[in-house]
């Protein structure tokens, strides 16, 4: 397999997923702005998320992947479907009990999140009735989780990379045309995130049928825990599972403090959140969701010199195209924050400080894509306890941060405690592959650096020179005239930056890696 080809399948996947969602933000930004019942919603999704995290691609798929691919690669199909059923059933059992709790201690649930939605009692009602709605989303996006696993494990990566679109499409509809019928528009959102939660099950349904995989749900609840693979499924979730609650944790407490700070704080830096997302999800997901099957089937062959490798070139792709990303964050937030957000009641004030936050974000996004990279080669050993002892240290940075920055740069400050934070978790994984002799730096990297650094300060000049010549808070009047100018700005930076590393010497070809 041409892990190049399939990095470049998936992310143009992910770029249509990105895209999708992009609109969807600029169709919720225009039709309701920044204000105390977007924040209502956009705490009341962050819960499902929350826990979606904690039973799905989180925990539950790094304990899974690794295991599952053992018993694809040793035990044959029969014990691999056989330990596909019992999970499946253990999973659906587990979260349909959850789902019932979450109804019922929806108050509590949201006053944990975000106490501070308690100053506006009608805004931490609607956050409440939204939470109802959309827990139920858990159970769908868990198993769209479990089935994504299985097919990633057989080599198929275009429709678990494809389902979020549903969603984004789901929410697109919502806000056109079911939000104007509503007498509380906003409620249209939560409805989305639910009817979105099951067409990504739904897709998925077919492909698992063509490779024989499609869980059967057992009838006897207790029964699947019994099963040895399942045990060994929830030993090795017991620490992904604390490792994902540590960052929902520091998740939850910047939710909350950002509930007390100025009205919106939420909603910007879910905005800012959405943009840097971009360039994090193109390379740091579509590069996990590559490496973790392909790392487990090198661990389970005995492989530790085509393990290295893996890393390596994932870690040259991930510098190669994560810090231009990051030099466009930090150099044009003004001009993608506008161009994509600042329509109808999304303000030029919303659009300042989400490009605040954004600016943050930039300043350690380099960090949040490579744990995605990193963190995989403790995954792939069923080593989580490391991974997870590096979590804590982080949580525990990270609140710091907040305490120095925060007061200093409001919501802003709790973007850049997410990143720094991001940039310890990955020093420290980067630290323990090296040490325990898992990863070894291939020859090359002090050039490669040099002339990446060339390539990203004229990238920066271009983006500087350039993006001062517009207006793009005026230009809002001359919507096509933005996105133009925007367009031209982008290509401008894309020539420079590729231009010079073509120049030095850089090739496609370079980079291409086949994986059995």
């Amino acid at each position: 397999m041409n892990l190049l080809k399939t990095l470049a399948t998936i992310s143009g996947m992910t770029m249509l997923s990105r895209i999708t969602g992009l609109i969807r933000e600029l169709l919720i930004a225009r039709a309701f702005g920044a204000s105390a019942l977007t924040d209502a919603f956009f705490v009341a999704f962050r819960i499902p998320n929350l826990l979606r995290r904690l039973f799905a691609e989180g925990a539950f798929s790094q304990a899974f992947v690794p295991i599952l691919a053992e018993y694809k690669n040793r035990q044959g199909d029969d014990a691999t479907k056989g330990l596909v059923n019992q999970v499946a059933s253990a999973l659906v059992w587990t979260l349909l009990v959850t789902c019932v709790i979450g109804i019922v201690a929806a108050p509590a649930v949201v006053y944990v999140i975000a106490a501070g939605l308690k100053s506006n009692p009608a805004a931490f009602e609607a956050s409440v009735w939204m939470t109802r709605i959309m827990f139920p989303y858990i159970l769908f996006m868990s198993l769209v989780a479990l089935a994504g696993g299985i097919l990633n494990t057989w080599r198929e990566f275009r429709i678990p990379a494809f389902t979020p679109v549903l969603l984004n499409v789901s929410f697109i509809a919502s806000a056109l045309f079911v939000a104007p019928r509503m007498a509380q528009p906003v409620y249209a959102l939560a409805f989305a995130v639910l009817v979105g939660g099951v067409l990504q099950l739904a897709i998925q349904v077919p492909a698992l049928m063509k490779i024989g995989m499609l869980p059967r749900i057992a009838f006897n609840p207790i029964a699947p825990f019994r099963n040895a693979g399942v045990q060994r499924v929830l030993k090795q979730m017991v620490p992904a599972t604390f490792a994902v609650s540590v960052a929902q944790i520091s998740l939850m407490i910047n939710t909350n403090i950002a509930s007390h700070l100025d009205k919106g704080s939420v909603s910007w830096l879910s905005y800012a959140d959405r943009l840097m997302e971009f360039p994090s999800a193109l390379l740091g997901v579509a590069l996990g969701t590559i490496l973790l099957p392909s790392l487990s089937k090198a661990n389970a062959d005995g492989n530790a010199r085509e393990y290295s490798a893996l890393l390596d070139w994932g870690l040259r792709l991930t510098f190669l195209l994560a810090l231009p990303a990051a030099v466009m964050l930090l150099t044009i937030p003004m001009p993608m924050t506008a161009v994509l957000f600042h329509y109808g009641k999304f303000s030029a004030h919303d659009a300042a400080m989400t490009s605040n936050a954004l600016v943050a974000y930039g300043v350690g996004l380099i960090g949040l894509i490579l744990v995605r990279i990193l963190a995989p080669g403790f995954y792939a050993k069923q080593d989580i306890k490391t991974p997870v002892k590096i979590a804590v240290l982080v949580l525990v940075a990270t609140q710091l941060m907040n305490l120095l920055f925060v007061p200093l740069l409001d919501h802003a400050g709790l973007a850049l405690a997410i990143g720094l934070g991001a940039c310890i978790n990955a020093a420290f994984l980067f630290w323990g592959l090296r040490h325990r002799g898992i990863y070894s730096p291939q020859p090359g990297w002090g050039m490669f650096f040099i002339k990446l650094a060339g390539a990203l300060f004229l990238l920066a000049g271009v983006a500087l020179s350039v993006v001062g010549h517009f207006d793009w808070i005026a230009l809002q009047a001359q919507p096509l005239h933005r996105v133009g100018a925007l367009c031209a700005v982008m290509a401008a930076c894309g020539i420079t930056y590729f231009g010079a590393l073509l120049a030095m010497g850089f090739r496609l070809r370079d980079f291409r890696r086949m994986s059995a």
